[in-house]
């Protein structure tokens, strides 16, 4: 058993910047607890920074923390791998203390709303097999139609 507290730490990682559209960072939770089974992080979203567009090899949970985002779903249109066509299928809004579960597979974008205020949540990546490894393929696209390369 392993006990650790996500407040007042100074264990806060700088994110890859291509895969977010503004300031953001993390904390590793799952390192403080020694987690095997899944990987855990409470991400920070600086006024209206959000993910790029992705998808995960396994399951993913989001629990919002503070401030409000949302999580847009999108559905790919053709066979290319890295230069094809979306829409958005679904947009959900995330308030403090929300709960979502994305399916591994599903094509979505996620983080704060409000270009003045920041948004963080807990992000759960759930692996797809005992002893595996949980993969994200991010994209460059414009939010709306194209996507144009995997990044």
């Amino acid at each position: 058993m392993n006990k650790s507290n996500i407040k007042g730490s100074n264990d806060r990682r700088d994110v890859n910047p291509e895969w977010f559209t503004g300031k953001t960072w993390m904390k590793v939770l799952s390192e403080k607890i020694k987690s095997k089974d899944q990987d855990i992080y409470h991400v920070h979203f600086e006024k209206g920074s959000r993910t790029k567009l992705h998808f995960h090899n396994g399951n993913q949970v989001l629990m919002a923390v503070k401030g409000k985002g949302s999580l847009e779903i999108f559905k790919k249109y053709g066979t290319k791998k890295s230069d094809f066509k979306i829409k958005k299928t679904e947009r959900i809004s995330l308030n403090e203390g929300d709960i979502v579960h994305i399916p591994a597979k599903t094509l979505h974008t996620h983080g704060s709303i409000n270009k003045n205020k920041e948004f963080s949540h807990i992000a759960i990546n759930i692996l797809p097999k005992k002893n595996s490894i949980y993969k994200t393929i991010w994209y460059e696209s414009d939010f709306k139609n194209k996507v144009t390369k995997i990044i």
